[in-house]
Formats: C-alpha cells, sequence, structure tokens
C-alpha cells in the first residue's frame, strides 16, 4: 500500500451569501475531491484546545505529531527549512514584508514580492540595521526570518490576523517589546519609498520560538516519506521529521504554482520505493486571506483538477494500491480573512475503489468519522486498515 496526503491549506470556510449560503468547497467543482469522499470521510481537530490556528500547529497533528508536544513556533521551522543553525538560546522570528498605510495593514504579502525582491530588501535591511545579534535571511515571498542571537521571545501577533486593521494595538507586548519595536519602525523608515518594490513599506515580526526537536517519520510510522511544498514552514516541517524533499521549480505558494510539477514529483517518489507524501497546496489559504471569494473558489479548483485529479488517474501507474487522503489543515473564512480553530473536513479513498462520487464539503463530512486528537488521524485513518 502506498499512501498520499493531498492538503489544501485553509481550504475549509464559512457559509458566504454571495454563494447562496454555501461554503466556497460547496459551490465549487470539486469533482476529484466527492469522488474521495466515497471513501470514508469525517471531521477532524487539527488544532488542540488553547493553541493558535496556524499552519504550522495545524499541519504538525496532521503529519502525526502531537503540537502540544513538539511545537516550537512556527518561524524556528522555517529556519530548519532554510538550514539556519540556531543555538539554544537563539530566537528565530518570522519577519513579513508587509504594506502599512496611515497605521492600517493594508497587505500581510507587500503585494505578494517576488522572492529575488525580497531578498534584495533583505540585504539592505542586513546592512542598514545595526542591532546586535539580529540578521535577516531571505525566503520565499514575503515569508523571511529575522534570528536574534541570544535573544528574548515575545508575545507577537500574525499580520494576516490584522488584515485592514490598525496595527498599533497588535505591536509586539512581552519582554522583548522595546527592541522588536526599534527594529519594525528603523525598517520602516528604511523601506520608505525604496525603489526595489514600493508595495514592501515595512516588516512585521511574528511566529517567534526556540529550536525545536521531533522524532523522525520513519522510526515513528516505519514509512518512508517526502514532503512537497512550496513555503518553507512545510519544508522545516519535513526536514525535522526525516522526510525526502524534492527540489521542484516553480514552486510560489500562489495561484501560478508548478502544480504539475509537484503531482508528478509526488509519483517519482511513490514509484521509486517511497512508502508516502504529503503534498501541500498554499493558494487555498493565501486567497482566504485576501478575502477574495472567486479567487479562493479558483484555487480550490485547481487544487481539485491539479493535484487531485491527477493523483485519482496516475494511481494506476502504481504496483500498489493507493490510499490517498485529501483535508484543508484549517479553515481560513473569507469573512474574517484569518485562520480558525474548528474541525476540518477529510476524505480518504482507496484506488482499489470504484471512482464514484459522493460530495466533499464540511457539511457532508460532519455526518462521518470524528477524529478529536488531529495527530491521531494519520495512524487511525490514513495508515489504519
Amino acid at each position: 500500500m502506498k499512501y498520499l496526503i493531498l492538503l489544501g491549506d485553509g481550504m475549509a470556510d464559512w457559509p458566504i451569501d454571495e454563494l447562496d449560503g454555501k461554503t466556497p468547497l460547496e459551490y465549487g467543482n470539486t469533482q476529484n475531491m466527492d469522488i474521495i469522499a466515497s471513501g470514508i470521510r469525517g471531521m477532524v481537530k487539527t488544532v488542540p484546545d488553547g493553541m493558535h490556528p496556524g499552519s504550522d500547529v495545524a499541519n504538525m497533528a496532521v503529519l502525526g505529531y502531537d503540537p502540544k508536544k513538539y511545537y516550537t513556533g512556527r518561524a524556528p521551522l522555517e529556519a530548519v527549512s532554510q538550514d539556519i543553525q540556531l543555538s539554544p538560546n537563539d530566537v528565530a522570528y518570522r519577519c513579513n514584508f508587509v504594506n502599512i498605510e496611515n497605521g492600517i495593514m493594508k497587505d500581510f504579502s507587500a503585494g505578494h514580492i517576488p522572492s529575488e525582491k525580497a531578498k534584495e530588501l533583505i540585504e539592505i535591511l542586513n546592512k542598514s540595521l545595526d542591532f546586535e545579534g539580529i540578521e535577516f535571511y531571505p525566503g520565499v515571498s514575503y515569508r523571511n526570518l529575522m534570528v536574534w542571537r541570544g535573544g528574548k521571545k515575545d508575545t507577537t501577533t500574525p499580520p494576516h490576523d490584522i488584515s485592514d486593521k490598525e496595527v498599533k494595538p497588535h505591536v509586539p507586548k512581552g519582554e522583548a517589546r522595546e527592541i522588536l519595536i526599534k527594529v519594525m519602525n528603523k525598517a520602516q523608515r528604511v523601506l520608505k519609498d525604496n525603489k526595489v518594490w514600493g508595495e514592501a513599506n515595512a516588516i512585521w515580526l511574528w511566529g517567534e520560538g526556540k529550536a525545536p526537536s521531533m522524532p523522525k517519520f520513519k522510526d515513528k510510522f516505519n514509512k518512508d516519506g517526502c514532503m512537497i511544498s512550496a513555503v518553507d514552514l512545510m519544508v522545516g516541517l519535513g526536514i525535522l521529521a526525516g522526510l525526502h524533499i524534492p527540489d521542484i521549480d516553480g514552486l510560489t505558494g500562489f495561484l501560478d504554482t508548478n502544480f504539475e510539477g509537484k503531482i508528478d514529483t509526488a509519483f517519482d517518489f511513490l514509484k521509486n520505493g517511497g512508502d508516502f507524501v504529503y503534498l501541500h497546496v498554499e493558494a487555498t489559504d493565501e486567497t482566504g486571506h485576501m478575502g477574495d471569494v472567486q479567487k479562493k473558489i479558483d484555487a480550490i479548483e485547481l487544487f481539485d483538477r491539479k493535484i487531485v485529479g491527477e493523483a485519482i488517474k496516475m494511481a494506476d501507474s502504481l504496483n500498489d494500491e493507493l490510499k490517498i487522503a485529501a483535508l484543508p489543515d484549517h479553515p481560513t473564512p473569507i469573512k474574517i480573512k484569518t485562520h480558525t480553530p474548528e474541525p476540518v473536513p477529510f476524505a480518504v479513498w482507496t484506488s482499489k475503489n470504484k471512482k464514484k462520487a459522493d460530495k466533499y464539503s464540511e457539511k457532508s463530512c460532519k455526518d462521518g468519522i470524528f477524529i478529536e486528537k488531529g495527530y491521531m488521524f494519520i495512524e487511525q485513518i490514513l495508515f489504519g486498515e
């Protein structure tokens, strides 16, 4: 048996008036996920009580690791993906390039700044900001890092949680507040009217934490696995878990990502002796944060057609039976443009089953199995026979 998790980040949503009270999943053309829903379906609680509903926490759970036990913060996972070494006393922070106008968070992604432009701005910050022990590292698009050697943790807010809101009430509030605000204020002065990418006129620091550690996936589940994703967070999770991380051109984390390269690489891995692939798509979440209903429907339909549909077609090319799971990590409701912690719908189908259609949606999956502890999903539902 081979195993494939197809995860549309933030795909779940709330009913939307302009969609006649349907969610984007219900409204969109999801004929391939509907086939997956003809197998086992249900709801899984990916975010433990008391934890922030971030993609870091939720995906860690879906991958089979208890966030209460292994989670130390988002930025440290992204540091792992970039091979940035953290000593026990170092603290990593996510450093978003953002657009702030008149004190309002207008765009948490700075217009989805291209990675090469972000790298230029990171070089400018490293030259211009002379705070002891503080280093900036480029990532993918707006998703960059700041490492504070021997630094302090703080209480921060993700910038996508405050879209179109005043930023002042959400600046850091803990023991590192004074330094972090100085860094952000000086960066804003440096970036003002920059000629590299004008929409990136500020940075926002959040997702702080120290170096994490997790047992290897192979030791835990006796499966050789692979992680496929455009975003550093997921790559970091994969590296920590000892999963294979393929190099795929054209991954952007948005609607223009290389969907074909992702699914082809997944099946190459499975055909060449691999047991398990975790294929993550970010566009479904990004469009939710944008509050754009049509773009979220587009992202869901692209995921359904170019990832789920191709997986179903290619399943017969394997010598082994294939079990496919389709699910989001958390909801990203259009109405509020940020994550929520409620359980998400999942569906699991095996290639020996007929390709009949049911409906995959938040509503239809509520009639199925309920998994209270998200980190048990992979063992009980995917690997369970």
